[in-house]
């Protein structure tokens, strides 16, 4: 008995359907999984809350307000602003006391060494401690739930920053992209600086020049009051790092850093379809077309009309077009398949209905928050 052979149409039917399968295929055994913005979101706090960055001392910065207490001395204790220079003014001190980068304990030990250096306080005792954190500001912007400046009062993670700014919005893309100052900043050092004699001992004071003239170390740090370039990129794959579970894009921020989710965009599949809703387009995956759309959305019903498909575009100017496309030509690969941007629709009518144009458009101009909106994933 010779084996069956299959005609042209029993073949395109074949091929179609194992593209259908294939569509989504990835070459790593990750599952594609979709899931919403705010199961995503859900998945963000959970792993912040158990990826803390590691605890240290707080390094005093620019713009932090110390208290400096003095024991029985009033007239030297007080609350100080550090200045954009690094350094703090204190009373009976004919010098400015450099102390961005250092420890709270540090400037204790500065404060109570320049003192008795100068004859002033003899074995003074010096409490020090920060009451307003405005050194670390780090900026949360793009497609986040609440962008915002936070100011890190330790060390965070980039989980938790996001965490802290309500998570992703809608159309946040798969990417996180972290901005960092120049890293020769005297600031963005992980080690304060030491205490060198020259910070002990006060020069011979001029009468001509004002008390708070800066010594020679609050000079150099002039230099470091306008904030440095951004000359630092690094760029996060947010998909690895929550789906695959990979901790290691997970860094620890530094202050002056801005953390970015860039928008992406969604494209809506709706009508005759599986599930229809709208899906985020990634940053680092191949564009989507019209069959992975529909692979998407889990393909289409029985009763959809594939030759009369039509995808919803705003041009620049806002204008709204239609265009048909013949899917099962597509499915067939008898056509080239559509390559969708961000915000188009695509739409696939009933084979009852009419005026499959003016549905869709109808659908195009209310589809804001009507519909599902999902995340392409990828789970091991």
């Amino acid at each position: 008995m010779q084996p069956a052979r299959l005609d042209a149409r029993s073949s395109r039917f074949v091929a179609a359907a194992l593209l259908g399968i294939l569509v989504l295929a990835q070459p790593s055994r990750a599952q594609t999984v979709l899931e919403t913005p705010q199961q995503t979101n859900d998945r963000i706090k959970a792993l912040s809350a158990t990826s803390h960055a590691p605890s240290g001392e707080y390094i005093v910065g620019r713009g932090d307000l110390i208290a400096v207490d003095v024991f029985d001395v009033p007239e030297i204790s007080r609350e100080v602003r550090v200045s954009q220079t690094g350094t703090i003014g204190l009373p009976l001190l004919p010098v400015r006391l450099v102390v961005s980068g250092l420890t709270e304990i540090q400037v204790e030990q500065k404060i109570a060494e320049v003192l008795e250096a100068n004859g002033l306080v003899s074995h003074p005792q010096v409490t020090v401690s920060v009451k307003e954190k405005k050194s670390k500001p780090i900026t949360i912007v793009g497609a986040v739930v609440r962008p915002m400046v936070y100011s890190a009062d330790r060390q965070v993670t980039v989980l938790e920053v996001l965490a802290e700014a309500g998570g992703i919005s809608n159309d946040a893309g798969d990417t996180v992209i972290v901005s960092r100052p120049d890293q020769s900043s005297a600031d963005s050092s992980s080690e304060p600086p030491e205490i060198t004699p020259a910070d002990l001992t006060a020069p011979a004071a001029d009468p001509s020049a004002p008390t708070n003239q800066p010594n020679q170390n609050a000079s150099n740090s002039t230099a470091s009051a306008v904030p440095p370039p951004l000359s630092n990129t690094i760029t996060i794959n947010l998909n690895e790092l929550l789906e695959a579970g990979d901790s290691r894009n997970n860094i620890v921020l530094q202050g002056g850093d801005i953390v970015t989710v860039p928008h992406a965009g969604i494209v809506y599949v709706l009508g005759a379809v599986a599930h229809p809703g709208g899906f985020v387009v990634t940053n680092d995956r191949e564009q989507l077309s019209t069959l992975k759309a529909l692979a998407l959305a889990g393909g289409m019903n029985a009763t959809a009309r594939k030759s009369q498909a039509v995808i919803i575009r705003k041009d620049a100017a806002g204008q709204q077009h239609q265009v048909i496309v013949d899917l099962g030509k597509v499915l067939k690969q008898e056509t080239e398949d559509v390559k969708l941007q961000a915000s188009d629709v695509l739409y696939v009518p009933q084979s009852g209905s009419r005026a499959a144009l003016i549905r869709a458009a109808e659908i195009g101009l209310g589809i804001g928050t009507a519909v599902a909106i999902f995340r392409v994933g990828q789970r091991n």
